[in-house]
């Protein structure tokens, strides 16, 4: 019986110690987010408003003016979004 209150016990202080450590690591992951954008290394995708580095993969060049995105999908709205504002439409082929 007293092996198993020792076993249920480290159990418990297992868990507890990985699940403090996620929390941890969640908090510590915003506040480097937050300071990082205040500092102007983020940038905000113009579509869905989320921070993402400067440094990001996956951008869009218009003129002078460089932006970034967090995803390719959100990439693809804004192009599809400046493509319709400028007039640009897509020609099909009719067979």
């Amino acid at each position: 019986m007293i092996k198993l209150l020792i076993f249920v016990g480290a159990i418990f202080i297992l868990w507890k110690l990985l699940t403090g450590d996620k929390k941890k690591k969640e908090t510590e992951r915003r506040k480097d987010q937050e300071t990082k954008a205040a500092s102007g290394q983020m940038v905000r995708d113009p579509m869905c408003g989320t921070f993402v580095p400067q440094d990001s993969d996956i951008r869009v060049r218009e003129d002078d003016k460089v932006y970034c995105f967090c995803s390719y999908e959100c990439r693809d709205k804004y192009i599809k979004q400046i493509g319709s504002s400028a007039g640009i439409e897509k020609k099909t082929s009719q067979e």
